[in-house]
């Protein structure tokens, strides 16, 4: 570029150029040669380097929508940029130089990681990135179009450390950079299959400058040319995206400080979205480069793109330990609800529905039974064969109510199974109700639920006083369960 603002400011103000370009090499001579220069090397260097990689296949980034196709495109985004800060920066240059690094790789490598998490995973990570093209000192003089845009593969291994993958990028752009000269076309062209290459629409891209370098306006004799802006406003909140996701990191070489700046597709992404990516990419430089290098070593999976505030709500929300007054029995904190709401529902079922009151009251009628009639005493299994319905509740808060253990059975069982399960228990009593009741023989001893209800009316005193003096603690047994017995015998 200092090139060609010479050579105008000089043609420009003294309407004539004092250089000899014959004695130089020119584009147009240097187009000649590339057309004659052997690519065997470089050919089969990307032959190898993509070998298998779906380059139709786009990353799956978090879009919120998806387009359809190219012509869908709009050419509208957003761009989001934030500076590294001073400690970052420093430690990211400090790790550069004492890894023999350079930044450009170091910052890929930082990239690659976030792509990899941003993607849920995806181990075969391609992008796009552009190259000067001048991979030799004789070029650098030349004024001419040199870009050439490259493929970046890197498959990386989740167990690696951030030093492994580091290394890693590192031998993938020094090979790159090594053929970056092969044309573009050349490389797709060894891919008939690769009829829409995705990985162009993910790019990287990392610039360095001085404030010389840096500066977004010249003089031309008495003119004074402005410099487009990396992004390019269309109006306020918006810039033309030619691509659907580009980060691109910067290098004040007079300050060594470092910024970021992500800029997104409209199509794809909404600004809220863009702006949340590229807060978790400056959390994750943070863990990279802010901390201890015990980071370093870690495996690269392990690297978290959840937020600071996240991190607090999902603490919070994960944070469902009650603290209660002191320890108490299921049928005591049953009866404290009972106290406190005794007209609301407790127990729905279809058209069925019984309120608090009304199921303490039934609760107190079976369990009396159970301990008058049927003689259970605290620690004693009592089993429940019940259909789904009301009448399981009352049974099951009976038996808790006078100190029984609780064991359900279910009636999807097998005859031969539920009664081998009643030996193997030794239980002395099993509640049934009007659907199950005919389902055992007379050897053992079960209770018709419904059947003790209904010959109780409402009106019957309950004694509560028989009900208090059953001594049941929180030290209890309240219930066995049976294994499936998939791999033997049930066991309680």
């Amino acid at each position: 570029m200092d090139v060609f603002l010479h050579d105008l400011n000089q043609a420009y103000s003294t309407d004539q150029i004092t250089t000899d370009y014959n004695s130089l090499l020119r584009y147009l001579d240097y187009a000649m040669i590339e057309q004659q220069m052997p690519m065997t090397a470089a050919s089969m260097f990307w032959r190898d380097t993509l070998h298998d990689c779906n380059l139709d296949q786009a990353l799956p980034l978090p879009f919120d929508r998806y387009r359809l196709s190219d012509e869908h495109r709009t050419g509208r985004g957003v761009s989001f940029s934030f500076d590294f800060g001073e400690d970052i920066s420093h430690d990211f240059l400090s790790y550069s130089l004492s890894n023999d690094i350079t930044v450009e790789q170091l910052a890929l490598a930082s990239y690659y990681i976030f792509l990899f998490k941003l993607t849920n995973g995806e181990s075969d990570l391609c992008i796009g990135m552009n190259t000067h093209g001048r991979y030799k000192e004789e070029l650098m003089s030349v004024i001419g179009m040199f870009v050439n845009n490259i493929p970046l593969r890197c498959q990386l291994d989740p167990h690696w450390s951030f030093h492994q993958l580091a290394e890693h990028v590192k031998e993938i752009i020094t090979g790159s950079l090594m053929y970056s000269y092969f044309p573009l076309q050349r490389i797709l062209t060894q891919h008939p299959n690769a009829t829409k290459p995705a990985f162009l629409d993910t790019s990287f891209e990392f610039q360095s400058h001085t404030c010389k370098t840096g500066r977004n306006e010249v003089m031309i004799g008495n003119a004074r040319l402005v410099a487009a802006p990396i992004s390019l406003k269309i109006h306020a909140g918006e810039i033309m995206s030619k691509f659907d996701f580009v980060l691109t990191i910067q290098h004040d070489l007079d300050t060594d400080q470092f910024s970021c700046t992500i800029n997104a597709s409209l199509d794809l992404f909404d600004r809220k979205t863009a702006n949340m990516i590229a807060q978790r990419f400056h959390s994750m430089l943070q863990q990279l480069f802010n901390v201890t290098h015990v980071q370093m070593k870690k495996p690269i999976y392990e690297f978290s793109l959840i937020l600071p505030d996240e991190k607090v709500l999902m603490k919070s929300m994960n944070n469902t330990q009650l603290l209660f007054p002191s320890a108490s029995c299921i049928h005591d904190e049953f009866v404290r609800q009972v106290m406190k709401q005794p007209q609301k529902i407790a127990v729905e079922l279809d058209d069925q529905s019984l309120t608090y009151s009304e199921l303490l009251y039934y609760v107190q009628v079976l369990s009396l039974n159970l301990l008058n009639e049927q003689c259970v005493i605290v620690g004693d299994i009592v089993c429940q064969f019940v259909e789904r319905s009301i009448s399981m509740v009352i049974g099951m808060m009976a038996i808790e109510m006078i100190g029984g253990v609780y064991c359900p059975l279910s009636p999807r069982d097998p005859k031969h199974r539920l009664h081998a399960l009643l030996q193997q228990i030794q239980s002395g009593l099993v509640l049934v109700h009007y659907l199950t009741k005919n389902k055992f023989k007379d050897n053992f001893i079960s209770l018709d639920i419904d059947s003790v209800l209904i010959d109780n009316e409402l009106e019957t005193d309950v004694d509560v006083n028989r009900l208090s003096s059953v001594n049941v603690t929180v030290q209890n047994v309240a219930y066995a369960i049976f294994t499936s017995g998939s791999t033997g015998t049930p066991k309680v």
